[in-house]
């Protein structure tokens, strides 16, 4: 809250009681009826500069001296609880944006997410479940309020993602990739444009409606588009067409996550895994994780092998899709560090 209740309490109560107090006097003093006693003390204690009502006596001049300090009293008071409040909202926000820098200068290899709608939110949630790193950049307050609700910890940038001050803000420089999933194709663009200026190496994923959109962000430096509608048809066909398989990899339900079916596991260069073929490597039998595809390193995803055979040799830099529990990719992790 703005204003605290107490004090707005306090206020309030003094100008009740000095109003009612400033009628009943005019009432006894001047002998003026209710209306006429309560209009001359609204008119006194709020300085308006009326003329009196009715002539006044000596005792009724004193009087309204006396209700006039008070009301000049009462709307300092109030002034001033106005002031305090509108400081304390202001080192409120001063003090929240110092401290979201500072987790985020703390922050590296995380994912920048631009923008906090429907797509936004599936993909934050879905970043917890794999326990990933990320900063929200979203400018809209009411929007930011919304998401906390859901995810009271949520690390959150409330600036305009188009702006390179923003990423910077965001540690673009430090983070391992940017999803832009604005409601605009165009602020969408702008997104790419500005990451790929500031970070040659950053994953860049785009958002985009359609095929015109979708090659221009790709030529404004996005590594991968998404168009909703697109995979939306797709998985609205597969539901039709291969029931079976898309009840497997449904990931749509509240009650599954990506991070629960697939997910991939990079052989770092100390790994014991690197070298060893996938038969000598015992995933299956250590962990119960069944490897479905192997991104060998350096390879573009379009030689990503499928099913790999058991002589398939384990490299430094390949990425392990694997399928598995939670718990089954965190000992995976594990037996590859």
């Amino acid at each position: 809250m703005i204003f605290r209740g107490s004090q707005v309490l306090m206020v309030m109560s003094f100008f009740v009681l000095l109003i009612l107090v400033g009628t009943i006097g005019y009432e006894l003093i001047e002998g003026w009826n209710w209306a006429d006693s309560f209009y001359m003390t609204i008119i006194t204690i709020t300085a308006v500069g009326y003329h009196e009502v009715h002539p006044l006596s000596e005792a009724g001049r004193y009087w309204t001296v006396f209700m006039l300090v008070g009301g000049i009293t009462g709307l300092g008071m109030w002034f001033a609880l106005v002031t305090a409040s509108m400081l304390r909202m202001d080192l409120r926000n001063t003090y929240k944006r110092r401290r979201t820098m500072k987790r985020l200068d703390r922050m590296k290899d995380h994912v920048i997410v631009c923008g906090g709608g429907s797509m936004g939110r599936q993909l934050m949630q879905e970043l917890e479940g794999a326990k990933k790193p990320y900063v929200l950049v979203e400018q809209h307050p009411e929007a930011v309020e919304a998401l906390r609700k859901i995810h009271p910890d949520v690390l959150v940038v409330e600036d305009n993602a188009t702006e390179d001050r923003v990423l910077r803000e965001a540690g673009i420089e430090r983070a391992m990739g940017l999803v832009t999933c604005l409601s605009g194709d165009t602020d969408n663009l702008f997104v790419c444009l500005s990451a790929r200026h500031l970070s040659r190496q950053l994953v860049i994923i785009g958002r985009a409606e359609g095929d015109d959109a979708s090659a221009k962000m790709y030529r404004a430096g996005a590594d991968h588009v998404v168009s909703p509608n697109m995979t939306g048809a797709v998985w609205v066909a597969s539901l039709l067409v291969r029931p079976s398989v898309a009840s497997f990899l449904d990931v749509t339900s509240s009650r599954h996550r990506l991070s629960r079916h697939i997910d991939q596991v990079t052989i770092h260069a100390d790994s014991e895994m690197a070298g060893l073929t996938l038969a000598d490597a015992r995933i299956h039998k250590e962990t119960g994780m069944l490897v479905i595809a192997i991104q060998k390193a350096g390879r573009s995803s379009d030689e990503t092998i499928f099913n790999p055979e058991a002589t398939t040799r384990l490299e430094a830099g390949d990425d392990l899709i694997v399928l598995g529990n939670d718990e089954q990719i965190r000992q995976l992790r594990a037996h590859v560090s």
